[in-house]
């Protein structure tokens, strides 16, 4: 019995430790299991976070790797170049919609009956050949052919709707393209530019700005499931953005005009006019004499008046003998814009910037006079003024009045070259203006157009002084003209104000941006005063409008080679004289007229610009007098004897001033010719 119990007692103690042992494993378990459910758990997130960050990262790169692996075809989605707008938001260039005629070989030709219909719909709705299509076919695998491009959303539809009710029609679809559209055609060319293979800027807003109107193609992607069904995924394109200008269309329309009307009733090889605001040196307008289409830039009609000399016939026998270089040689003329890339000697609206350094350095205080006797020697130099009888006693106003050179070299002597070479600096000459138009010449080649301080000799002082010598353009010139009657403030000029996108969210803003004070409000309202003078007592009277309080410079140069009566004439204007609005800047090469020097062609232009202009841009009349702070009624006594400081002649000798188209008189005396207009 009790070896029984001892069995019982041996069981019992037996079982508790087997199930003390049990408990104990599936413990165990329970932990390890925990710990492999966490490490799993754990791994799990580890994936998912790393899946999340290459979905984020590269999820488009790996879908784009996996449609490439099946069967499938892919077309773009073009995207919508921005828009070129006016100030006032009228359109200047845009893109329209227009389809490309796409046709299937392959599908096409699996069956004959379906194929003839097919051939047949596209010779009736479309302008094909059947011996057209035949060529397309002959291409027998090709499942993408581009028969026609361009196509209106009208000949799409008459297609359509007839292949709607012919299930005959196999292997033809349209893809979405667009086309530049200009629809207001030459307005504003120069200043717009074009595009060249579908979306790249050629030459003005459309170059310069090319980055933010151009978007970024989508894509289609239609492939080939493993069920042999099919599926499409698309990425959208992005359109580009829309350019607001700081142009005025109707402005441009008034200027365009007016040049167009001098060309055919007066004629010359050229006419630009460039039309500013002076208090921000915005760009209004920017016009060349001769046009071109921007939605048809290569179309070498425009090219006629390069050989005004030939006959119709003559002309379009030598545009076919062309070769490419000079085709494009003569494009490039034609596409060109003067206002920007043309260099040119200004002439007495140089003048100008000459008084303004002088008042501003001290050098004068607007007091004093000065005798004209007709010419100036300049070491051993006769040159001469435009008046050959001289102007006699000018005051400083006088002088600019009746664009005297002999009172102009008397002031610049007076300056020096440091000062007068300051002044020039102040006000750009020799420098970019950093326009956001492309053209612009470099730094290096824009300062070698005039005369430094350390080149500035006494005659080439003299002659710089009133604007021969130096080499300028017209938005250079401009551009200083505001700075001289703005209260003295150079800005950049510019002709975009800001950027937007497709829905007119701003991007980007372009703001009126201070370069450098040039001289002070006083200078500025003193020269202010002599300007109106100009129009109303001197050589600008043709610019003056009864009623309008306009100031203004005229300026005629004669063109290299010297001695052949070829002239560049011009007229730079204000208004109102006592709170400038606008500028406008007129520049006729070679007007065809007998005396081209005597034309004041830049000033007839100017006034019919004017005429038009002031009353659209609310510039009233008004019978107040100007007279700025010139004090030119006091009469004194000539503080310079008009003799030139005995400098030497830079290079020392008498070719260097021939190269100048410096000529000698009948005594042997050389003298260098000068602008001779009533601009004198």
């Amino acid at each position: 019995m009790s070896d029984v119990n001892n069995k019982r007692n041996g069981s019992n103690s037996g079982n508790k430790i087997h199930t003390k042992r049990r408990k104990v494993f599936l413990r165990r378990m329970r932990i390890h299991l925990l710990v492999v459910m966490g490490i799993i758990t754990l791994a799990l997130i580890v994936v998912a976070v790393r899946l999340i960050q290459l979905n984020v990262k590269k999820g488009k790169e790996y879908e784009t790797r996996v449609l490439s692996q099946r069967n499938y075809t892919s077309t773009a989605v073009p995207y919508k170049r921005g828009e070129i707008l006016d100030r006032n938001g009228s359109v200047l260039a845009m893109s329209s919609k227009v389809y490309n005629l796409i046709i299937e070989p392959k599908n096409i030709l699996r069956d004959d009956e379906k194929k003839e219909k097919t051939c047949k719909a596209l010779t009736t709705y479309f302008d094909i050949t059947r011996e057209e299509l035949d060529k397309y076919l002959e291409d027998k695998d090709s499942l993408y052919d581009v028969v026609r491009k361009g196509l209106s959303y009208d000949q799409v539809k008459k297609f359509t709707d007839y292949e709607k009710d012919e299930d005959d029609v196999v292997g033809v679809w349209f893809e979405e393209s667009y086309v530049r559209v200009y629809p207001n055609k030459e307005l504003g060319c120069h200043m717009l530019g074009f595009v060249v293979s579908g979306n790249v800027g050629l030459g003005g807003i459309e170059g310069e700005y090319n980055e933010y109107l151009n978007g970024e193609d989508g894509r289609t992607y239609v492939y080939l499931t493993d069920d042999y069904t099919t599926q499409k995924t698309t990425e959208p394109a992005n359109d580009g953005d829309t350019v607001v200008t700081t142009i005025d269309a109707e402005i441009q329309n008034i200027v365009q005009s007016k040049v167009d009307e001098y060309m055919e009733t007066v004629g010359a090889e050229n006419v630009s006019v460039l039309v500013m605001d002076p208090n921000t040196c915005e760009i209004l307008a920017l016009c060349n004499g001769h046009q071109y289409d921007p939605n048809d830039a290569y179309d070498t009609s425009r090219l006629r008046y390069q050989f005004a000399t030939q006959t119709d016939a003559e002309f379009k026998e030598t545009v076919k003998k062309m070769s490419d270089d000079e085709m494009v040689d003569r494009l490039n003329r034609l596409w060109r814009s003067y206002v920007i890339s043309d260099n040119f000697e200004p002439g007495s609206t140089f003048k100008v910037f000459t008084i303004a350094g002088a008042l501003e350095d001290k050098v004068l205080d607007g007091s004093e006079t000065f005798f004209c006797d007709g010419h100036q020697t300049v070491a051993d130099w006769d040159i001469n003024c435009v008046n050959h009888d001289g102007h006699g006693t000018l005051t400083v106003s006088g002088a600019l009045e009746q664009s005297c050179n002999d009172c102009l070299m008397q002031i610049a002597a007076m300056e020096g070259p440091e000062v007068f070479d300051k002044y020039q600096q102040l006000f750009g000459f020799g420098q970019r203006t950093n326009v956001d138009l492309p053209g612009e010449q470099g730094e290096s080649a824009l300062s070698s157009l005039i005369y430094h301080k350390d080149t500035l000799n006494a005659v080439e002082l003299a002659t710089s002084a009133f604007g021969q010598g130096v080499t300028v353009s017209m938005i250079q010139l401009g551009t200083a003209f505001c700075s001289a009657i703005n209260g003295g403030y150079y800005y950049k000029p510019h002709v975009v104000s800001r950027i937007q996108d497709k829905d007119g969210n701003l991007v980007k803003s372009f703001d009126r941006i201070l370069v450098r004070r040039t001289i002070s409000e006083e200078t500025s309202a003193e020269m202010r005063g002599m300007l109106k003078r100009v129009v109303t007592d001197g050589t600008g009277w043709r610019a003056g409008i009864d009623g309008y309080s306009i100031g203004g410079k005229t300026g005629t140069a004669e063109k290299q080679p010297r001695g052949n009566d070829n002239y560049i004439l011009s007229f730079i204007g204000f208004a109102p004289v006592e709170d400038p609005k606008v500028v406008v800047y007129c520049v006729v090469d070679e007007p065809h007229v007998d005396s081209q020097y005597l034309s004041g062609a830049g000033a007839v232009v100017f006034n019919m610009i004017a005429t038009e202009l002031f009353p659209y841009m609310n510039i009233y009349k008004s019978d107040d007098t100007y007279e700025g702070e010139a004090s030119d009624d006091e009469q004194v006594t000539p503080v310079y004897n008009g003799e030139a400081p005995d400098n030497d002649v830079a290079g020392g000798g008498v070719n260097d001033y021939e190269s100048m188209g410096a000529t000698s008189n009948s005594e042997g005396d050389f003298y260098v010719p000068t602008p001779t207009d009533a601009d004198r």
